[in-house]
């Protein structure tokens, strides 16, 4: 049974041989695309888009409908044609496309950001 890392939430430990473990990597390698050198395409849309590509990220801003219901301040990636999320911890850093600013998290949700 693997255990999970505290930082990135990744898994690891399996023993040699051990099922399941293809599962729990393709996991870790979806979760290592989303966050690590995180850029997301917006952070104000309240519906998600209706023709995302595969790869698009968004943070999820407080009111959001739809899909993204109930999922304030996380990332949401597009991905294998659905949507996955990420809960963000202290000190993620996101470029936002949209501003062409960053942000980073904090105690109380993601920062207005700095210009680039």
């Amino acid at each position: 049974m693997p255990k999970f890392e505290p930082n990135l939430g990744l898994a690891y430990g399996w023993t040699l041989g051990e099922s399941g473990w293809h599962t729990g990597m393709d996991a870790n390698l979806k979760r290592l695309g989303a966050i690590v050198g995180l850029s997301v395409k917006d952070r104000g849309l309240t519906t998600p888009p209706a023709s995302p590509t595969d790869g698009d990220r968004y943070i999820v801003p407080a009111g959001a409908t739809g899909a993204w219901a109930g999922r304030a301040d996380q990332i949401a990636l597009w991905i294998d044609g659905a949507w996955e999320y990420h809960a963000p911890k202290v000190g993620w850093l996101a470029f936002i496309a949209a501003e062409d600013r960053l942000a980073v998290y904090k105690a109380g949700g993601w920062s207005t950001g700095i210009s680039v």
